[in-house]
């Protein structure tokens, strides 16, 4: 997702500085009004503002952020982050986590041990058997290999 952004943040970067250059003011260092040069541009020739285009359209538009200029590119911006966030990585990606297989098999030996208990039950033997390791395989050390070491069972 981050690189899809990232393509559109050069033109966000450049209007992020377009912007902040547009918005400087500047002091006047003149002492009297009379002093500033002013021109005087007739209304036939002069650009119309962008204040007065959006009020012609009658839209209302305000930027989401990813594009400052075009909606199009603003929306569609929105509109694909949004959908990989949301859709690819929370919705996609809680169906994966809740339906992977188990890795640790905790699962399945839990229902192995189940069964192995009613298998030992229906023969009548112990859940579990004394001489799981056969003691002649064991090997301990003596009494004087021991010494003083304290002994917990």
């Amino acid at each position: 997702m981050s690189s899809l952004v990232r393509l559109t943040n050069q033109t966000l970067v450049r209007s992020l500085v377009n912007h902040s250059l547009r918005s400087a003011r500047l002091i006047s260092s003149s002492q009297k009004n009379r002093d500033a040069a002013t021109i005087e541009i007739p209304k036939k020739a002069a650009a119309p503002s962008s204040a007065a285009t959006t009020a012609a359209t009658g839209k209302n538009w305000i930027s989401y952020g990813f594009d400052r200029k075009d909606e199009t590119n603003d929306r569609s911006a929105l509109n694909s982050s949004f959908f990989f966030t949301v859709t690819l990585c929370l919705v996609l990606g809680s169906a994966y986590w809740a339906y992977v297989p188990d890795p640790q098999l905790q699962d399945w030996s839990q229902r192995e041990a189940y069964l192995e208990l009613r298998r030992r039950e229906a023969a009548g033997l112990e859940p579990i058997s004394k001489d799981f390791v056969d003691p002649a395989q064991i090997v301990l050390p003596s009494d004087e290999e021991l010494g003083n070491t304290e002994i917990v069972i």
